[in-house]
C-alpha cells in the first residue's frame, strides 16, 4: 500500500517543466587548484568558465605555483581566491593592506601614497554586508572612496589612542581601531591617510597607520596591531576582502525572457535578484542540494531526508520524493509521526479491519490519486511553515514579544506574515524599490488598502539584528506626529521586515541640497527645525523611559505632502534608565553630525543628539554638506561656521535665499546652532529649551512682544521658561584646540 502511494505521488510530482539548458562544461576542466574547489562559472582556462566578454574577468581563474610551494588560484593573475560560494553568490580574496609608518632613520613620515583596486571590467561587487572600512593605529584618520555610484562616495574612520595601556583586545569603537560600513554596489575603491595626522607624536610605542577593507567576520583586533609589527606579521600583508558576484545584470524577470543565455539551468533550480546592485543569482530550490550547481544541467540534486529521518523530525516510516518526502506511522499505530513518541500502538484489532481494508482498497487507490497534489502542496506548506518559524526565532521574534508584551494591542497589531508583506510588495519587485542604504532596502507597497514603506533589512550578524529588534521596540512605544509611524514587522523571512506609513515626499536632505539657486523656503526651514526639536524632546523629556536617537541627519527627516517634518530610523537609537545621564557604547552615527565628545569617549547622552541637531541648524541655514564640507583653510562646516560668527561675518556662509526671506531671525539661529554644537556637553542647552528657544523665536516673527524670557502655560499647568539666544557669541564660537579641531574636523560619513 505504501509503496503504491510513493509510485502515484512520485508521477504526480514528476511532471515538471525541463529548465532552459547550456552546453556543460568539458569534463577536462581543472576543477581544483591547491586547496580550493572551483565551481562552474568560474573555471580554468577558456571554455571552462562562463565568457561574458572580452574586458570581464570575473569567472577565469588562474593557478600558480607559489612561493611556499603550494598552488593557489587568482583572479587578474594577481588576487589570490581562497573561497567561492555559489549560494551566497560570494568570493573571498586576499587584499592587501594599506600602510602609513615613521620612518626613524629619516625622522618623518613615509611617502603617503594612494592605494586602489578596480573591479569595474567585471562583475564582482565589494559586499557591502561582509566587509567593513577597518583604521588600526594611533591618531590616524584615513578615507576609503569610489567613484562608481553615480556621484563621489567617500567615508572616513578615526582611531586614537592616548597611550598604550587605553586599548583592548577584541574593541575597534575609536581606541585605536575603528571600522565604518560601506554602501552597497561599489566595484572600485581607493584607501589613503590624512597627512595632518600621523604617527610622529606616538612613535614610542606605535610606528605605524593601517587601513582596509575587511571581512568584519574574519577579523579580530588585538592591541599588539597598534604597538608592535604583528598585524602585517600575522596577516602578511593581506587580509580576507569578500566580494559579491552575478552572472548576468539583469534581473529575473528580464532574464528569463531570453532563454537561451538564461543561466539556472537545472531543472531544480530558481532565480534570485541580487542585493547588491543589480543582476541574479541561481539557487538550487528548497529540497534540493543548497551546495549543488544550479548553472549545469542536473546540478541541483534531491535532498534524500530519509537517510537523516530525525533532522527532518520524522520519527516514523520517510518516503522521499523529489524535492520533499512523506513520513508516516507505521502500520498498526497511529499518531503524530513528526515528534518523538508520537506514533501510538493499536491495542484493539478486529478480523473485520483487514476485510474492510480489503473492501476499500480501491475506493482508497482512487481517492489517493485525485488528492495526491493535496498532498503534495500540504507537505510543501509544512516546510515553508516550519522554515517561518525558525526564521521567527532567528529574528530574535520572542525576544520581541518580551519587550512589547505589556501592551497586548501593540503586540497583536504589530506582526504581519510574510505572505501580506509578499502580496503587498508584488513578490518583492525591484520595480516597487523606493529607497536603500547600508542598512536595507524600502519597498513601497499597499496593506490593508494602505499605501505602506516596507524596510527590507540586511542583517548578517547579531549586533544588527539587536538593533533591528531595537528599533522595532523603541517606535512600537513612540506616538508623536513628527516621528515616523510603525505599523508593524514582519520575522518570518531569512531578513526582519518592517512596515512603516509611507511618506511621500522623501527627505529633508533631498529637499534642501538641489541643484537649482532656490530651495525650502526659509519660513518651512523654520517650521521644520521647529517639529524636529519636538520630536527630540519629546523622546528625551516625555517617553515613558528617554530614547537617544544617535543618528540625527537631513537624510534621515522624512517630508510629507505638507511638508511636515518626520524622524525616522531608529535603528541606533538606545533606551536610557532615567536615573541614568549617559551610557558607554560603541559609537555610532554620521561623520558630520556626530558629537565629538561622544566619538571620542564613547558615552551616550541627550547633549549628543543635541549637538547633531546644531549641526541640521547649520545644514538650514547654509545649504552645505556637513560631512563633505571644507572651508579655504580646510576647517569642517561646524569649525568654519562658528568661527564666521564669532568674526560677525556669519553672513558669508548663509544661504543667499535665506538671506533674502529672513525677518531678522538668522543670527539667532546661529547662536543657538553654536550652542547645541559646543565642544563640551555640558556647556549644550537641552533639546526642551531648544524647543522653547525655537517657538519663541517664531512668537517673534508674529510680533508678539519679547522681553528676554517668557513663559507659556503648557496646558498641565506647569510653567516652563524660554532660554534667550542672546548669550554672548564670542562665549558661544569658543576658539577652538587642536584637539577639538581634529575632533571637529572628521566631516566624513561613517
Amino acid at each position: 500500500m505504501m509503496l503504491l502511494i510513493a509510485l502515484i505521488i512520485a508521477v504526480l510530482v514528476s511532471a515538471w517543466p525541463p529548465a532552459a539548458a547550456t552546453p556543460p562544461t568539458p569534463s577536462s576542466c581543472q576543477r581544483r587548484c591547491g586547496d580550493l574547489d572551483i565551481p562552474y562559472p568560474f573555471g580554468i582556462g577558456r571554455g571552462c568558465y562562463l565568457y561574458t566578454g572580452e574586458r570581464d574577468r570575473t569567472f577565469g581563474l588562474t593557478c600558480k605555483l607559489t612561493a611556499d610551494g603550494t598552488y593557489k588560484a587568482f583572479c587578474y593573475d594577481v588576487i589570490q581566491v581562497t573561497n567561492i560560494s555559489l549560494r551566497r553568490g560570494q568570493a573571498r580574496v586576499r587584499s592587501d593592506i594599506r600602510s602609513w609608518c615613521y620612518n626613524r632613520t629619516s625622522g618623518s613620515m613615509d611617502d603617503n601614497n594612494i592605494w586602489w583596486n578596480d573591479f569595474t571590467d567585471s562583475q564582482f561587487r565589494l559586499s557591502d554586508e561582509a566587509n567593513r572600512f577597518t583604521v588600526i593605529g594611533c591618531n590616524s584618520l584615513a578615507y576609503v572612496s569610489s567613484a562608481n555610484t553615480g556621484s563621489k562616495y567617500m567615508t572616513g574612520c578615526m582611531a586614537t589612542c592616548p597611550a598604550a595601556d587605553q586599548l583592548v583586545n577584541g574593541s575597534c569603537a575609536g581606541m585605536g581601531c575603528c571600522q565604518a560600513a560601506i554602501p552597497r554596489g561599489i566595484n572600485t575603491y581607493e584607501l589613503q591617510f590624512d597627512d595632518r595626522y600621523n604617527t610622529t607624536t606616538t612613535r614610542g610605542f606605535s610606528l605605524c597607520s593601517y587601513a582596509a577593507l575587511v571581512e568584519a567576520a574574519a577579523f579580530e583586533f588585538r592591541t599588539t596591531y597598534v604597538t608592535t609589527d604583528d598585524f602585517m606579521e600575522s596577516t602578511g600583508g593581506e587580509v580576507p576582502l569578500v566580494l559579491d558576484w552575478v552572472v548576468g545584470k539583469e534581473t529575473c524577470r528580464e532574464a528569463k525572457r531570453n532563454a537561451t543565455a538564461y543561466m539556472c539551468v537545472s531543472k531544480n533550480s530558481e532565480c534570485v535578484d541580487s542585493s547588491n546592485g543589480a543582476g541574479y543569482l541561481c539557487n538550487c530550490s528548497r529540497g534540493y542540494d543548497v551546495d549543488g550547481n544550479p548553472y549545469i544541467p542536473d546540478g541541483c540534486q534531491d535532498i534524500d531526508e530519509c537517510e537523516h529521518q530525525e533532522a527532518y523530525s520524522c520519527y516514523g516510516i520517510c518516503h522521499n520524493f523529489p524535492g520533499s518526502f512523506l513520513c508516516q506511522c507505521p502500520d498498526g499505530t497511529y499518531g503524530n509521526s513528526n515528534i518523538k513518541g508520537g506514533c501510538i500502538t493499536i491495542k484493539n484489532s478486529f478480523t473485520g479491519l483487514s476485510i474492510g481494508l480489503g473492501v476499500g482498497g480501491g475506493t482508497s487507490l482512487l481517492l489517493l490519486a485525485i488528492g495526491g497534489p493535496y498532498i503534495m502542496r500540504k507537505l510543501k506548506l509544512q516546510k515553508v511553515n516550519k522554515m517561518k518559524r525558525k526564521f521567527y526565532k532567528q529574528n530574535h521574534g520572542l525576544l520581541l514579544q518580551q519587550l512589547i508584551s505589556h501592551d497586548t494591542d501593540i503586540g497583536e497589531r504589530m506582526i504581519i506574515t510574510s505572505r501580506d508583506i509578499e502580496k503587498a510588495t508584488n513578490n518583492f519587485d525591484n520595480a516597487r524599490v523606493i529607497g536603500g542604504g547600508g542598512h536595507g532596502v524600502v519597498f513601497k507597497g499597499i496593506l490593508d488598502l494602505h499605501v505602506v514603506a516596507i524596510k527590507k533589512s540586511k542583517i548578517v550578524v547579531q549586533r544588527e539584528i539587536n538593533e533591528f529588534i531595537n528599533e522595532v521596540a523603541v517606535l512600537s512605544q513612540v506616538n508623536h506626529r513628527n516621528v515616523v509611524k510603525l505599523l508593524g514587522c514582519c520575522l518570518e523571512t531569512e531578513v526582519p521586515l518592517l512596515v512603516y506609513e509611507f511618506i511621500s515626499n522623501g527627505t529633508l536632505y533631498h529637499h534642501l541640497h538641489v541643484e537649482e539657486p532656490l530651495s525650502l523656503s526659509w519660513d518651512h526651514r523654520m517650521r521644520i527645525m521647529i517639529e524636529v526639536a519636538k520630536a527630540l524632546s519629546y523622546l528625551h523629556s516625555s517617553a515613558s523611559m528617554p530614547i537617544f536617537h544617535r543618528d540625527i541627519k537631513s537624510s534621515n527627516i522624512l517630508l510629507d505632502d505638507t511638508l511636515t517634518a518626520k524622524v525616522s530610523d531608529f535603528g541606533a537609537s538606545r533606551y536610557i534608565p532615567i536615573d541614568q545621564t549617559g551610557v558607554t557604547t560603541a559609537v555610532q552615527g554620521t561623520m558630520g553630525y556626530l558629537d565629538p565628545m561622544y566619538y571620542y569617549t564613547g558615552r551616550l547622552t541627550d547633549k549628543s543628539d543635541v549637538f547633531s541637531f546644531g549641526v541640521l541648524l547649520i545644514e538650514l541655514l547654509t545649504r552645505k554638506k556637513p560631512y563633505a564640507y571644507r572651508s579655504v583653510d580646510d576647517d569642517g562646516l561646524v569649525s568654519h561656521f562658528v568661527s564666521l560668527l564669532a568674526e560677525g561675518k556669519v553672513v558669508d556662509i548663509i544661504d543667499p535665499q535665506v538671506i533674502e526671506e529672513e525677518d531678522g531671525e538668522i543670527h539667532e539661529v546661529a547662536t543657538l546652532a553654536a550652542l547645541c554644537t559646543k565642544l563640551k556637553g555640558e556647556d549644550r542647552p537641552t533639546m526642551r529649551e531648544v524647543e522653547m528657544t525655537l517657538e519663541n523665536l517664531l512668537i517673534k516673527k508674529s510680533q508678539v512682544p519679547y522681553n528676554g524670557t517668557q513663559t507659556r502655560n503648557d496646558g498641565d499647568q506647569t510653567t516652563a521658561h524660554y532660554m534667550p539666544t542672546n548669550r554672548n557669541t564670542k562665549e558661544a564660537s569658543r576658539q577652538h584646540t587642536m584637539e577639538e579641531e581634529m575632533l571637529l574636523s572628521a566631516s566624513y560619513p561613517r
